[in-house]
């Protein structure tokens, strides 16, 4: 079929996925290659202490962003969209969105992105022998009973933005197993909610006599390839104003955007790993065995095929660093000169290269919101030096790279270097990756292992979650995701590579040195600069 057959016939995959900054729809052909796309911009807000979207925000996204994609598909192609094969809905993993018997939402959003509930944390890891980090659901749920909320007594389901946009689309109360480990930990042997942790966690409740036991209010499990619904009525209108999309389409599990990254990257098989470097930074890396202590650095999760993985994430990435270059733009613009932020991104990055290795002295955090992984539940962004520290640009550049990686590295110093967890190759996506060799070659650093990227990768997760839609549709009896991904997605491809340098890898440890000994400084920041 040609494209435009292929779009006639509903022969298409789509899949949506809700990122921190932007929504992105991807269509893609029955070979798995885009053939449109569409978006929309969007920002978390800061209210009564909490980061949040609000489900209007959320909506009006979904909404501008297939109708840009329906608009492009009309325009190159010259057919409406009016079916496809599958549908896939992925989004930023964790927080917390809990509804009553009436479905109404009880309190705003808590995205993941929050740092409030660190006691709920820490007496459900000791109480589990399992790390459960601060943006949890479970955590969130937790501290909300510590806390002594009202509306925790009227939860009837809670779940994660993709469960809730995938609830409302198909009627359906589903979780991928990917993005549901991240509410609450996963048997990787079943493939469902631990069972031994789901009695402890209710021993924990017993005393505040709630009428709902955990189980029941928790989305079902649902593992990638199986069916998780069809588009309703009321869905098909909520996702196309228009009407012209029609009801009855199917729907994978929705899924996590760390899933639909590994999907991406095609890092789902044991000892691939990936690291997605945008406004937050998570590295991933699937075990062949199970880790030997309980780090509060690492968390566990799972493939979407239900895989144990062991998961560094960090809540900033890339936001101080792209702030610089807007200040550069600026900086450049009160000269009367034009600049395109894309070369402006790749000439900057490049500079790096030139740098010391040690970034000549220079420091800096990225710490625009709290970093579990250091101990923080507020950030200050900032940079310091000393009088004699080498200050150039290329030097600048290459802290505010560094140090976009900083908190990570601690993290995979903790896998790499103490549970000495193997890993092939790592695979980069995200934007950190958009300019070639920079971040790969900064990453490998980080690492001291391997780095590639794909040509795919900037298609990102909406591709991933459309693949993951995909597999359901298409895959053989006992086909398993990694053996679909290797023979019917990627044919072989493994991207463009750049192996450690082995100066860059002393560097960022003699960098990381005085990142650790400067912490202090942040604290300070913190301190001192009161919102």
């Amino acid at each position: 079929m040609s494209k435009k057959e292929s779009i006639a016939a509903g022969k298409t995959f789509l899949g949506i996925e809700f990122g921190s900054t932007r929504i992105k729809a991807v269509l893609i052909g029955e070979d798995h290659t885009p053939l449109a796309s569409g978006s929309h911009e969007w920002e978390n807000q800061y209210a009564n202490g909490i980061w949040t979207y609000s489900l209007d925000a959320v909506w009006k996204g979904l909404q501008d962003c297939y109708r840009n994609l329906a608009n492009e598909v009309k325009e190159q192609y010259g057919e409406p969209l009016v079916t496809v094969g599958a549908i896939g809905i992925s989004a930023m993993m964790h927080g917390y969105l809990a509804f009553d018997s009436k479905d109404s939402l009880l309190v705003p959003f808590r995205t993941w992105r929050n740092t409030i509930t660190k006691e709920a944390a820490s007496k459900l890891t000791e109480e589990f022998h399992f790390n459960i980090p601060e943006r949890w659901s479970i955590a969130h749920l937790y501290q909300a009973m510590l806390n002594q909320e009202e509306h925790v007594k009227d939860v009837a389901f809670f779940t994660t933005l993709a469960g809730y946009v995938h609830w409302k689309l198909t009627g359906n109360k589903v979780l991928g197993v990917g993005d549901a480990s991240g509410m609450f930990p996963i048997d990787s042997s079943t493939g469902n909610y631990d069972r031994e942790m789901l009695k402890q966690f209710g021993r924990l409740a017993a005393s505040y006599e709630f009428s709902w036991n955990l189980e029941e209010i928790l989305p079902k499990v649902l593992v990638a390839g199986e069916e998780a619904g069809c588009l309703s009525e009321e869905g098909a209108k909520l996702l196309d104003e228009s009407g012209t999309l029609q009801a009855g389409i199917p729907l994978c599990p929705p899924e996590g955007d760390a899933g639909t990254g590994m999907v991406a990257t095609n890092s789902v098989a044991v000892k691939t790993g990936n690291v997605s470097a945008g406004t937050s930074v998570f590295a991933m890396i699937v075990l062949d065995q199970p880790l030997q202590k309980v780090h509060k650095e690492i968390d566990l999760v799972t493939t979407p095929s239900g895989e144990a993985v062991a998961m560094v994430h960090c809540n900033n990435c890339t936001s101080d660093l792209n702030a610089w270059v807007g200040l550069f733009r600026e900086f450049a613009e009160s000269f009367g000169v034009k600049v395109d932020m894309g070369q402006l991104f790749s000439v900057l990055y490049q500079k790096a290269l030139q740098a010391d290795p040690d970034c000549g002295g220079l420091l800096a955090y990225n710490y625009v919101s709290g970093e579990s992984i250091t101990g923080f539940d507020e950030g200050r962004p900032l940079f310091a030096r000393m009088a004699e520290s080498k200050f150039n640009l290329a030097n600048f550049m290459r802290v505010h790279l560094f140090t976009a990686l900083g908190a990570l590295k601690n993290g995979l110093d903790i896998l790499l270097k103490e549970e000495n967890v193997q890993v092939d190759k790592i695979y980069g996506h995200g934007g950190l990756f958009k300019t070639p060799v920079v971040g790969q070659r900064i990453m490998a650093a980080a690492v001291n292992s391997p780095v590639a990227v794909m040509e795919t990768a900037g298609e990102g997760g909406a591709w991933g979650i459309a693949l993951l839609a995909s597999y359901m549709k298409n895959h053989k009896e006992n086909e398993s995701l990694a053996e679909f991904l290797n023979k019917t997605v990627f044919g072989g491809e493994t991207g463009i590579t750049e192996n450690p340098v082995p100066e860059d890898v002393k560097g960022f440890d003699q960098f990381m040195q005085c990142y650790n000994a400067g912490l202090p400084i942040e604290r300070a920041a913190i301190q001192c600069l009161k919102r």
